[in-house]
């Protein structure tokens, strides 16, 4: 028998509905790639997405969320390093189909180790108070998309 979900405390709610937008940013690579679209085009949106979502939302996670285990946490750690590997992957100007393909596998992989391993174990041990100065710090603002090239459509 599988053990049942752990319900997401209302103050990281927020992070995993920033987390579902992520696992689409890797839908929509997959979908320009089967649909054979020029990936300068994929790579102009995953670039609009890194700058406007992903940036603020590890710096979030960084600042006021991993703080919450202990620095020495190997899901910390973990999770720092994915984070620097994903930044040097958007920020590397090398063949954008290579690139696309190394973004779309580790930030899927990335987002499901967080929600399955690393935020139930920092909900497991935050204090009533840190969950609600994370509510606090961190309030959503509606998740705008950029639609100027729907190539996954």
């Amino acid at each position: 028998m599988q053990p049942k979900p752990q319900k997401r405390h209302k103050a990281l709610q927020p992070l995993s509905r920033e987390h579902h937008h992520g696992l689409l940013l890797s839908w929509k690579i997959r979908a320009g790639f089967s649909k054979d679209i020029d990936p300068k085009r994929i790579r102009t949106y995953a670039n609009w997405f890194y700058e406007n979502h992903l940036i603020p939302h590890f710096e979030l996670e960084e600042t006021h969320i991993f703080s919450i285990l202990e620095p020495e946490n190997e899901l910390v750690k973990r999770a720092l390093a994915e984070h620097r590997r994903l930044k040097r992957l958007f920020t590397d100007k090398d063949d954008d189909l290579k690139i696309l393909s190394k973004i779309e596998e580790e930030l899927d992989q990335h987002i499901r180790f967080e929600e399955r391993i690393l935020f139930p174990e920092i909900q497991k041990v935050a204090t009533e108070a840190q969950l609600r100065q994370i509510e606090i710090i961190h309030q959503p603002e509606k998740f705008e998309d950029n639609e100027s090239d729907v190539f996954w459509k």
